[in-house]
């Protein structure tokens, strides 16, 4: 994201998100699935984590709070997948945030998760998640909620949204680690050096991992 992009999603921020462009507001289709073999890479810093830091396998997803793509997979895939692998401590879930489809909508979700009290992280992201399409539509005040839900008050979401370093730090992030990784759309995943593109079913993330554990 260029520096003027930057300041645009800062203004789009700070008056509500419906305000941002319908350009921004689309997200690029995401692309078939598919399964790529690649080499681990080192992870980037500012990765968000669940479960055993010591379970065999970890599983890495690339995604957007302002995807929709990557909302039907949180929304329907993930509460499966959780209970069956992170909450039984088989596999550590490694989170790295995107600004992809609604960008507007991502920054602010990923800056209010940022800003919620301590293990309220994915509380928030699961919420955005949820509340997806009605924070597209009412913008703050829905956000502003999930925050207040959170822990949030509202001077503090107020003051998080405001916060352009911390936005500039998020984009430039998620920009370097989008290209360190080799990540073109989202969500992506990466299941013990093999990178699955797109939505994924629990069946291909149960084979990705089964593989990995050999």
């Amino acid at each position: 994201m260029s520096r003027g992009g930057l300041c645009a999603l800062a203004a789009w921020i700070a008056v509500g998100l419906p305000a941002a462009s319908s350009a921004a507001a689309a997200a690029p289709a995401a692309p078939a699935p598919a399964a790529t073999a690649v080499a681990p890479n080192a992870l980037a810093q500012g990765a968000m984590s669940l479960g055993n830091p010591h379970a065999p396998v970890t599983v890495i997803e690339y995604a957007s709070v302002g995807c929709p793509h990557c909302a039907v997979w949180a929304n329907q895939v993930f509460p499966d997948f959780r209970s069956k692998y992170i909450d039984s401590g088989k596999v550590r879930f490694e989170f790295h945030e995107m600004l992809t489809g609604n960008a507007a909508l991502a920054a602010a979700g990923f800056l209010t998760a940022r800003c919620a009290p301590p293990g309220k992280y994915f509380q928030v992201v699961d919420d955005v998640f949820a509340q997806q399409d009605e924070i597209g539509r009412t913008g703050i005040e829905a956000l502003e909620k999930i925050g207040e839900h959170a822990g949030l008050t509202r001077e503090k979401f107020t003051a998080c949204l405001q916060d352009q370093a911390a936005l500039a730090t998020l984009s430039d992030r998620t920009l370097s680690d989008a290209k360190a990784h080799g990540v073109t759309g989202t969500p992506t995943f990466f299941v013990g050096g093999q990178k699955l593109d797109g939505e994924q079913t629990l069946e291909a993330l149960d084979a990705a991992i089964a593989h990995a554990r050999r």
